[in-house]
């Protein structure tokens, strides 16, 4: 069993029976997202840093260990904090460029 500072007031049952259906529908989504991608006319982006952070999210997801989102979200956030001399996009892309590199 997982250990954290905040526990969740409810229980897993509680949580089973009034969250199953929304997140059955997410995961749904998300394995019609991938099938599209596979089923892309070209697999021209294999390699891209958003593709592979998406992998990598999807692996911690299989995890038993506690901390899940923490690492999900360092697998799609940039971690640079230094500040930039110029901006470089007016959106985020939601994942980093250089997270190739992290494990």
């Amino acid at each position: 069993m997982a250990t954290s500072s905040a526990a969740c007031p409810l229980t897993q049952r509680e949580l089973i029976d009034g969250f199953f259906m929304e997140h059955r529908a997410q995961i749904i989504d998300i394995a019609a997202y991938l099938d599209r991608l596979d089923r892309s006319v070209e697999h021209d982006a294999e390699s891209d840093f958003r593709f592979l952070a998406i992998r990598r999210a999807m692996r911690e997801l299989g995890s038993n260990e506690g901390g899940r989102v923490e690492r999900i979200l360092m697998h799609l956030s940039d971690p640079v904090v230094e500040l930039m001399d110029t901006r470089d996009r007016q959106n985020a892309l939601g994942a980093f460029a250089g997270s190739e590199a992290r494990p």
